[in-house]
């Protein structure tokens, strides 16, 4: 059984998901925040996706982190390395929780976990696909470096588009 690393940031512990997270995280996925990733969703749907969370560090030694305040524990959203069936490939993904929002959160967990899969992993080639819609998430990866690469056309989310990170030779 594959352990989900901790990983700490200035602000942030990145950890495997743990069930006294559930409702935190049941309320996020229906929020509104949850439009561009097919959302919002129900308990049942949530409570999959939750499982899923877990079941991505089994199946592919990697995954996504729960982002908690390194002080008070409070959920702040979901960041990690992604690649579900279907994807073209693995990606940095991030969710940001209202209360993550505005802070620069997703940018210190996404660095995080972009530095993580180089250091741990050995990639060299990393991307994000977000949704040409999704403003904030445009921002983030022009803030983080990427460039875009092209478009890609999933059957329940239409069209997102690649962002393509920095490699481990640009990190510092």
């Amino acid at each position: 059984m594959t352990e989900i690393p901790v990983i700490e940031t200035d602000r942030m512990i990145l950890r495997g998901p743990q069930a006294s997270d559930w409702e935190d995280y049941a309320a996020f996925r229906a929020s509104p925040r949850m439009s561009t990733v097919g959302g919002p969703f129900n308990r049942r749907e949530a409570f999959q996706q939750f499982c899923a969370l877990i079941g991505h560090w089994q199946v592919r030694g990697y995954g996504r982190w729960v982002m908690t305040d390194k002080e008070t524990g409070e959920f702040l959203g979901v960041v990690g390395i992604y690649f579900p069936e279907g994807w073209p490939e693995p990606e940095i993904a991030w969710s940001v929780a209202d209360a993550g929002e505005g802070r620069g959160l997703a940018q210190e967990a996404a660095l995080a976990a972009r530095a993580w899969a180089y250091q741990s992993l050995g990639w060299t080639r990393l991307m994000s696909l977000v949704d040409p819609s999704n403003e904030r998430s445009v921002a983030l990866a022009k803030r983080m470096g990427c460039e875009i690469g092209g478009t890609f056309e999933h059957p329940d989310f239409g069209t997102l588009t690649y962002w393509y990170h920095p490699g481990p030779e640009a990190q510092t």
